[in-house]
Protein backbone atom coordinates (compact mmCIF):
# COMPACT_ATOMS: atom_id res chain seq x y z
CA UNK A 1 0.00 0.00 0.00
CA UNK A 2 1.23 3.88 -1.02
CA UNK A 3 2.85 5.74 2.08
CA UNK A 4 0.50 8.81 2.16
CA UNK A 5 2.18 11.96 2.45
CA UNK A 6 1.32 15.89 3.17
CA UNK A 7 2.04 17.69 0.12
CA UNK A 8 1.89 21.67 0.75
CA UNK A 9 2.48 23.96 -2.45
CA UNK A 10 4.06 27.30 -1.39
CA UNK A 11 3.04 29.39 -4.71
CA UNK A 12 4.35 33.01 -4.25
CA UNK A 13 6.59 33.75 -1.21
CA UNK A 14 8.04 37.11 -0.02
CA UNK A 15 10.17 38.54 -2.72
CA UNK A 16 9.50 36.96 -6.13
CA UNK A 17 7.33 39.21 -8.72
CA UNK A 18 5.84 38.49 -11.72
CA UNK A 19 8.85 39.74 -13.61
CA UNK A 20 10.53 36.40 -12.23
CA UNK A 21 7.89 34.33 -12.98
CA UNK A 22 4.70 35.95 -15.28
CA UNK A 23 2.30 32.79 -13.30
CA UNK A 24 3.14 34.05 -9.90
CA UNK A 25 0.17 34.55 -7.96
CA UNK A 26 -0.02 37.61 -6.31
CA UNK A 27 -3.83 38.62 -5.80
CA UNK A 28 -6.49 37.05 -3.78
CA UNK A 29 -8.27 35.46 -7.19
CA UNK A 30 -4.85 34.03 -8.71
CA UNK A 31 -3.64 32.51 -5.22
CA UNK A 32 -7.45 31.02 -5.13
CA UNK A 33 -7.04 30.01 -8.91
CA UNK A 34 -3.73 28.05 -7.92
CA UNK A 35 -5.00 26.53 -4.86
CA UNK A 36 -7.25 25.12 -6.82
CA UNK A 37 -5.21 23.98 -9.63
CA UNK A 38 -2.74 22.84 -7.03
CA UNK A 39 -5.23 20.75 -5.08
CA UNK A 40 -6.30 18.92 -8.16
CA UNK A 41 -2.81 18.10 -9.20
CA UNK A 42 -2.62 16.50 -5.80
CA UNK A 43 -1.60 19.25 -3.14
CA UNK A 44 -2.93 18.79 0.40
CA UNK A 45 -2.19 21.95 1.77
CA UNK A 46 -1.04 25.65 0.51
CA UNK A 47 1.29 27.97 2.00
CA UNK A 48 0.05 31.87 1.59
CA UNK A 49 1.66 34.89 1.42
CA UNK A 50 -0.20 38.00 0.68
CA UNK A 51 0.87 41.37 -1.19
CA UNK A 52 -0.55 44.91 -1.21
CA UNK A 53 -1.62 46.63 -4.05
CA UNK A 54 2.06 47.26 -5.26
CA UNK A 55 3.12 43.55 -5.21
CA UNK A 56 5.26 44.10 -1.90
CA UNK A 57 5.18 41.53 0.87
CA UNK A 58 2.85 42.30 3.08
CA UNK A 59 1.35 41.04 7.13
CA UNK A 60 -1.90 42.47 6.80
CA UNK A 61 -5.00 40.45 8.10
CA UNK A 62 -7.58 41.82 5.35
CA UNK A 63 -5.47 40.59 2.84
CA UNK A 64 -4.91 37.55 4.39
CA UNK A 65 -9.29 37.52 4.92
CA UNK A 66 -9.43 38.11 1.16
CA UNK A 67 -7.22 35.41 0.43
CA UNK A 68 -8.37 32.86 2.26
CA UNK A 69 -12.57 33.60 1.35
CA UNK A 70 -11.21 33.39 -2.01
CA UNK A 71 -9.78 29.78 -1.72
CA UNK A 72 -12.82 28.83 0.27
CA UNK A 73 -14.78 29.67 -2.62
CA UNK A 74 -13.48 27.25 -4.94
CA UNK A 75 -11.37 24.85 -2.42
CA UNK A 76 -11.17 23.38 0.56
CA UNK A 77 -7.42 23.03 0.64
CA UNK A 78 -6.21 22.94 3.83
CA UNK A 79 -4.16 26.60 4.24
CA UNK A 80 -1.49 27.72 5.98
CA UNK A 81 -0.63 31.66 6.40
CA UNK A 82 2.82 32.77 6.48
CA UNK A 83 4.26 35.67 9.30
CA UNK A 84 7.36 35.85 7.75
CA UNK A 85 9.23 39.24 8.27
CA UNK A 86 11.36 38.91 5.31
CA UNK A 87 13.74 42.12 6.17
CA UNK A 88 10.69 44.23 6.09
CA UNK A 89 8.04 43.97 9.29
CA UNK A 90 8.94 44.39 13.27
CA UNK A 91 8.16 41.58 15.85
CA UNK A 92 4.92 43.82 16.77
CA UNK A 93 3.66 43.66 13.18
CA UNK A 94 4.30 40.26 13.35
CA UNK A 95 2.20 38.89 16.59
CA UNK A 96 -0.89 41.33 15.17
CA UNK A 97 -0.94 39.38 12.13
CA UNK A 98 -1.12 36.54 14.07
CA UNK A 99 -3.12 37.52 16.87
CA UNK A 100 -6.32 38.68 13.95
CA UNK A 101 -5.23 36.25 10.45
CA UNK A 102 -8.30 34.30 10.20
CA UNK A 103 -6.27 30.82 9.95
CA UNK A 104 -5.47 27.97 12.40
CA UNK A 105 -2.32 27.24 10.48
CA UNK A 106 0.64 29.24 11.13
CA UNK A 107 4.30 28.98 9.90
CA UNK A 108 6.91 31.27 12.37
CA UNK A 109 10.42 31.63 11.97
CA UNK A 110 12.34 30.64 15.44
CA UNK A 111 14.86 33.13 14.95
CA UNK A 112 11.77 35.67 14.85
CA UNK A 113 10.07 34.39 17.88
CA UNK A 114 12.42 32.44 19.80
CA UNK A 115 12.46 35.98 22.10
CA UNK A 116 8.84 36.22 22.15
CA UNK A 117 7.38 33.82 24.10
CA UNK A 118 3.83 36.09 23.78
CA UNK A 119 3.34 34.84 19.87
CA UNK A 120 2.80 31.00 21.53
CA UNK A 121 0.41 32.69 23.83
CA UNK A 122 -1.20 34.04 20.98
CA UNK A 123 -1.46 30.90 19.10
CA UNK A 124 -2.89 29.08 21.69
CA UNK A 125 -5.34 31.78 22.53
CA UNK A 126 -6.59 31.39 19.42
CA UNK A 127 -6.14 28.06 18.42
CA UNK A 128 -3.65 28.44 15.81
CA UNK A 129 -1.05 25.61 15.08
CA UNK A 130 2.31 26.75 14.58
CA UNK A 131 5.22 25.61 11.95
CA UNK A 132 8.33 26.35 12.82
CA UNK A 133 10.58 27.50 10.05
CA UNK A 134 14.44 26.03 10.62
CA UNK A 135 17.59 27.60 8.13
CA UNK A 136 20.27 25.98 9.93
CA UNK A 137 20.62 22.35 12.18
CA UNK A 138 21.73 24.35 14.98
CA UNK A 139 18.09 25.81 14.83
CA UNK A 140 16.60 21.99 14.78
CA UNK A 141 18.69 21.77 18.52
CA UNK A 142 17.63 25.22 19.79
CA UNK A 143 13.39 24.39 19.03
CA UNK A 144 14.28 21.11 21.06
CA UNK A 145 15.76 22.85 23.57
CA UNK A 146 13.12 25.16 23.66
CA UNK A 147 10.73 22.19 23.80
CA UNK A 148 13.30 20.53 26.63
CA UNK A 149 12.34 23.95 29.07
CA UNK A 150 8.89 23.72 28.11
CA UNK A 151 9.17 27.30 26.53
CA UNK A 152 7.20 26.42 23.12
CA UNK A 153 3.89 24.37 23.75
CA UNK A 154 3.91 20.23 23.09
CA UNK A 155 1.30 21.17 20.20
CA UNK A 156 3.56 22.90 18.15
CA UNK A 157 6.08 20.41 17.84
CA UNK A 158 5.95 21.21 14.38
CA UNK A 159 8.64 22.16 11.89
CA UNK A 160 10.18 22.97 8.15
CA UNK A 161 13.68 22.44 7.15
CA UNK A 162 14.76 24.94 4.62
CA UNK A 163 17.60 23.56 2.59
CA UNK A 164 19.64 26.26 0.74
CA UNK A 165 19.07 30.10 0.38
CA UNK A 166 18.12 32.92 -2.13
CA UNK A 167 21.67 33.89 -1.41
CA UNK A 168 23.23 30.94 -2.58
CA UNK A 169 22.24 31.44 -6.58
CA UNK A 170 19.54 29.80 -5.16
CA UNK A 171 20.80 26.14 -4.90
CA UNK A 172 20.20 23.24 -2.68
CA UNK A 173 20.97 19.37 -2.94
CA UNK A 174 19.56 16.14 -1.29
CA UNK A 175 22.76 15.97 1.20
CA UNK A 176 21.19 19.37 2.78
CA UNK A 177 18.89 17.03 4.72
CA UNK A 178 21.37 14.94 6.86
CA UNK A 179 22.29 17.67 8.86
CA UNK A 180 18.67 18.34 10.03
CA UNK A 181 17.61 15.34 10.55
CA UNK A 182 20.92 14.45 12.69
CA UNK A 183 20.23 16.90 14.57
CA UNK A 184 16.53 16.07 15.18
CA UNK A 185 17.32 12.66 16.47
CA UNK A 186 14.46 10.70 17.98
CA UNK A 187 12.99 13.59 19.26
CA UNK A 188 9.66 13.22 17.17
CA UNK A 189 9.16 16.11 15.47
CA UNK A 190 6.36 16.23 12.75
CA UNK A 191 8.62 17.50 10.11
CA UNK A 192 8.92 18.71 6.70
CA UNK A 193 11.07 20.04 4.48
CA UNK A 194 11.73 22.66 1.22
CA UNK A 195 14.59 23.24 -0.86
CA UNK A 196 15.38 25.93 -3.31
CA UNK A 197 16.60 25.32 -6.45
CA UNK A 198 16.54 23.02 -9.70
CA UNK A 199 16.93 20.23 -7.34
CA UNK A 200 14.00 20.80 -5.02
CA UNK A 201 12.48 17.61 -5.85
CA UNK A 202 15.19 15.72 -5.40
CA UNK A 203 15.32 17.18 -2.08
CA UNK A 204 11.73 16.46 -1.57
CA UNK A 205 11.80 12.83 -2.65
CA UNK A 206 14.76 12.40 -0.27
CA UNK A 207 12.63 14.01 2.51
CA UNK A 208 9.87 11.36 1.77
CA UNK A 209 12.51 8.51 1.76
CA UNK A 210 13.43 9.64 5.42
CA UNK A 211 9.65 9.96 6.98
CA UNK A 212 9.25 13.86 6.21
CA UNK A 213 6.67 15.47 4.79
CA UNK A 214 7.10 17.56 1.56
CA UNK A 215 6.34 21.62 0.31
CA UNK A 216 6.62 23.03 -3.05
CA UNK A 217 6.22 25.81 -5.59
CA UNK A 218 7.37 28.75 -6.93
CA UNK A 219 8.39 30.38 -3.51
CA UNK A 220 11.77 27.88 -3.57
CA UNK A 221 11.54 26.80 -7.31
CA UNK A 222 9.84 27.68 -10.71
CA UNK A 223 12.91 25.17 -12.60
CA UNK A 224 13.11 21.18 -12.94
CA UNK A 225 16.16 19.36 -12.86
CA UNK A 226 16.75 19.75 -16.44
CA UNK A 227 16.24 23.74 -16.48
CA UNK A 228 12.99 23.72 -17.76
CA UNK A 229 10.92 26.45 -16.38
CA UNK A 230 7.53 25.11 -14.85
CA UNK A 231 4.15 27.31 -16.65
CA UNK A 232 2.84 26.88 -12.89
CA UNK A 233 3.05 26.14 -9.75
CA UNK A 234 0.20 22.98 -10.20
CA UNK A 235 2.71 21.89 -13.15
CA UNK A 236 5.15 21.44 -10.97
CA UNK A 237 2.74 19.89 -7.94
CA UNK A 238 2.17 17.00 -10.74
CA UNK A 239 5.60 16.23 -11.70
CA UNK A 240 6.65 15.79 -8.38
CA UNK A 241 3.17 14.00 -7.67
CA UNK A 242 4.26 11.72 -10.27
CA UNK A 243 7.60 11.26 -9.18
CA UNK A 244 6.64 10.35 -5.84
CA UNK A 245 4.01 7.88 -6.59
CA UNK A 246 6.93 5.82 -8.60
CA UNK A 247 8.63 5.22 -5.13
CA UNK A 248 5.70 4.15 -3.84
CA UNK A 249 4.72 7.78 -2.14
CA UNK A 250 0.82 9.22 -2.84
CA UNK A 251 0.05 12.60 -1.20
CA UNK A 252 -3.03 12.26 1.19
CA UNK A 253 -4.85 14.49 3.83
CA UNK A 254 -2.88 17.51 5.07
CA UNK A 255 -3.39 17.14 9.38
CA UNK A 256 -2.14 19.66 11.45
Amino acid sequence: MPTSYELMVAPTGARLTKADHPALPITAPEIAATAQACQAAGATAIHVHVRDGQGRHALAPDLYAAALDHIARVSDIHVQVSTEAAGVFDPQTQMECLAAVPARDASVALREVSGNPNAYVTAQTRGVDVQHILYTPDEVTALLQHFDRAEIPEQSRRAIFVLGRYSDGPQSDPRDLAPFVNAMGDAGLRWSACAFGAQEHACMLAALDLGGQVRIGFENSYVSADGTVYPDNATSVSAFVAAADARGFQPGSAST
